[in-house]
């Protein structure tokens, strides 16, 4: 991520809504010279909420217009293998600004960056970002709460402010889906308790009822990451002695194998499982 590439591309017309977005989203993959760009088309449409249609065109377009360049480098994903791009600061600075003038000379951040810049990423002149205000915090919080709120039985909910207090107290590695996953766990395992044994929701949190909840959930979630990974490794195993299971292999398996340097691309295509 490179606060300077971003704010760069934020300070040019790009033309259009949707290449404005994609250009954005690349900027925000991009080291300080504007290379390491490796996002599949796919997972752009996903993250900007544009079709892939429009996500192919648009980089198609940025290539021919020398705004983007592939770096000849290949990594897998799951359908496959991705271009590793760059931005070309320089095409992409030639752009209208977007930023008022004085006279001839344009204000704005330096053009032409250096790698390693001992400027730290939150310097203003490198970032139009601003610090939340009081109320986006506020705001921020009652979303947070509000998963958590929705998850929890409907008739036992009360206190709000008293929510947020406690909410904002719990463990700092505790994140907001795992307290939502808890509360609905804890939703269907009172599901059939009198109404009098069921926790007030400002209780729940300030007791910290919802602890074993989270620790079952990452329980499962580790076991099942465990078990990922013994397929995983079984996979691997399978392809490089070409065993007859390796019809059975999925694309995205193999992907994930060659990500983590289990299997090489040559022992994949020897067992005719690369796609």
């Amino acid at each position: 991520m490179s606060y300077h590439v971003e704010a760069l591309c934020d300070r040019r017309r790009f033309g259009s809504a949707a290449r404005k977005q994609i250009a954005m989203y690349l900027a925000n993959k991009a080291s300080d010279d504007g290379a390491g760009i490796w996002c599949s088309k796919h997972t752009i449409a996903r993250h900007t909420e544009l079709s892939l249609a429009t996500v192919k065109r648009t980089i198609r377009d940025f290539l021919d217009e020398g705004l983007l360049v592939e770096t000849g480098e290949r990594r897998a994903c799951d359908h496959g293998h991705t271009v590793v791009y760059r931005l070309v600061l320089e095409a992409v600075s030639e752009l209208d600004s977007l930023l008022p003038t004085r006279g001839s000379k344009e204000t704005g951040v330096t053009v032409t960056p250096r790698r390693g810049s001992p400027r730290p990423p939150n310097n203003p002149g490198n970032s139009p970002l601003k610090p939340p205000t009081r109320a986006e915090a506020r705001e921020a919080e009652e979303v947070d709460l509000e998963k958590i709120w929705a998850a929890y039985p409907s008739d036992r909910r009360r206190d709000r402010k008293g929510c947020r207090r406690h909410l904002a107290e719990a463990p700092g590695n505790t994140s907001v889906d795992e307290l939502a996953a808890a509360a609905a766990a804890y939703a269907a395992e009172t599901d059939g308790y009198t109404r009098s044994k069921v926790s007030f929701i400002d209780n729940w949190l300030r007791l910290g009822k919802w602890r074993r909840h989270v620790d079952e959930l990452r329980q499962r979630k580790a076991t099942s990451t465990e078990s990922a990974e013994k397929i995983l490794t079984q996979v691997a195993g399978w392809v490089k002695t070409r065993h007859g299971m390796c019809r059975h292999v999925t694309s995205g398996q193999v992907a994930a194998a060659l990500q983590r340097g289990l299997i090489t691309r040559d022992e994949a295509a020897a067992a005719g499982v690369l796609k």
